[in-house]
């Protein structure tokens, strides 16, 4: 008697659920998301109120929209609330990747990695059959309802929350995290007035203990989770770690995305306990029992897919190493540090300068950088590079229409790198106006005078 040949693993099916539960899951913290930006005034305070705004290199089209920018917050949280409902779900989804991610690009001084990670999500969702199963979309049309979905489907998403963490760690073996324990050093004594255990954050070995467990949570806990054994107190871990790290660092939504995103590494039958429990606690009725079916693509939609997943996963695990391409220090220069899941690993704080000059007379001005550049926008240029090389086009083209005859625009920067001495940091001769912005490594920075050491 011969054994059954075992179906490979892109034949392979699990239940719906977990696709279900996430989808619901980050549908409904991106709503809430919208909905506290909005009640907060933020869409005003920065998309509408500031003078300029930096747009990332190549994306230059992409800008607020003035008053239609409460618009498109409106359309990124009814797309999120649909998606969440499973109600004309891939439509929804795409209009949540577009919408959100257009509010993403629309300011490079608003950069958030969990901004980065819900576009990649919203993405993954419009290809990944998370409305198979217990959506409005499935009891609309039961005869498209499907109870088991490709196990890669699922295993897609434990893949991206695997590689946030996992080039979260690797980030932090640097001798300034481990050895220094910058910049949490720097941080953890402004938090010594949390009640019970704010004392506690005077100490320097705190700050240790914190910087040597956070690289081993980053580069461990997605493996934790994988396993069953460890499953439990690894999402235990997820909780306090991220809350922790909500109540002492002002990081918005991130912590929350990220524990409910560590759901997706739960088995199904725990997903199906949380669905049942909703369902009752909703008092909605069971679903018609049927035979379990399973979502079957047909053979050129499913290798399209597979090719498509696979180089997003491609870009995914290259993208954050393309700072191997910039000789010099990547905290200092930041060439190459955005989109890598580098999170909250250095307190940087600059001052610059900006002089503008009148080419035909010699006439020298100084800027006052807060006329022109709101708070945040102010802060996050002085330690930048690129958005000073920004603004200083700003300035130019601002001048001219000043009656200033052909501007040069010097900037004089001092930057101070996880609490050392700050040091010159752009090279003060330099017509900043007169440089372009592209991928190319930027001669006018200023050498950094120490050395960091670590991947």
């Amino acid at each position: 008697m011969t054994e059954e040949p075992q179906p490979r693993y892109f034949q392979t099916y699990i239940s719906a659920a977990p696709l279900a539960v996430f989808r619901m899951a980050f549908g409904l913290l991106i709503l809430a998301s919208v909905v506290r930006f909005w009640a907060k005034g933020w869409i005003a305070e920065l998309y509408l109120q500031p003078k300029l705004f930096f747009p990332y290199y190549g994306l230059e089209f992409i800008k607020p929209l003035g008053g239609y920018t409460y618009a498109l917050f409106a359309v990124c949280g009814l797309c999120a609330l649909l998606v969440a409902l499973g109600w004309h779900y891939r439509p929804a989804a795409a209009g949540l990747f577009l919408s959100f991610t257009y509010i993403e690009l629309m300011d490079k001084s608003t950069y958030l990695n969990h901004y980065y990670f819900v576009s990649l999500v919203a993405l993954m969702l419009v290809f990944l059959p998370a409305a198979a199963a217990f959506s409005m979309d499935a009891a609309r049309r039961p005869a498209r309802r499907y109870d088991q979905v490709p196990r890669w489907t699922v295993d897609a998403l434990r893949l991206l929350v695997g590689i946030v963490y996992v080039y979260a760690g690797l980030a932090k073996l640097n001798s300034d995290w481990l050895l220094a324990a910058a910049p949490l050093r720097i941080w953890l004594p402004a938090k010594n007035d949390l009640p019970l255990v704010g004392f506690l954050f005077n100490y320097p070995a705190t700050a240790y203990l914190f910087s040597w467990f956070g690289a081993f949570y980053d580069l461990t806990v997605p493996f934790f989770l994988l396993n069953r054994l460890t499953r439990p107190y690894a999402y235990a871990a997820v909780v306090v770690f991220h809350v922790l790290t909500a109540i002492l660092f002002p990081i918005g939504m991130f912590p929350y995305v990220m524990i409910v995103a560590a759901l997706i590494f739960f088995p199904a039958e725990f997903h199906l306990r949380l669905l049942e429990r909703a369902r009752r606690l909703l008092r909605l009725g069971a679903e018609e029992p049927r035979p379990a079916a399973p979502l079957v693509y047909r053979p050129r939609v499913r290798l399209a897919l597979l090719i498509g997943f696979a180089l997003f996963f491609m870009v995914q695990l290259l993208a954050p190493l393309r700072y191997w391409l910039y000789p010099r220090e990547l905290f200092w220069t930041e060439e190459g540090y955005r989109f890598s899941w580098r999170v909250m690993l250095m307190e940087k704080l600059g001052q610059v300068q900006f002089k503008v000059v009148d080419a035909a007379t010699g006439r020298a001005r100084l800027v006052n950088n807060g006329e022109h550049l709101s708070v945040l926008q102010e802060k996050m240029m002085a330690t930048q590079p690129d958005m000073m090389l920004q603004f200083a086009h700003y300035l130019r083209a601002y001048y001219i229409g000043q009656g200033v005859n052909n501007p040069r625009v010097y900037a004089d920067a001092y930057v101070s790198l996880n609490g050392r001495l700050g040091q010159a940091f752009i090279d003060p001769t330099v017509d900043l106006a007169r440089q372009t912005e592209g991928f190319a490594p930027k001669p006018w920075i200023l050498p950094f005078t120490d050395e960091i050491t670590g991947l």
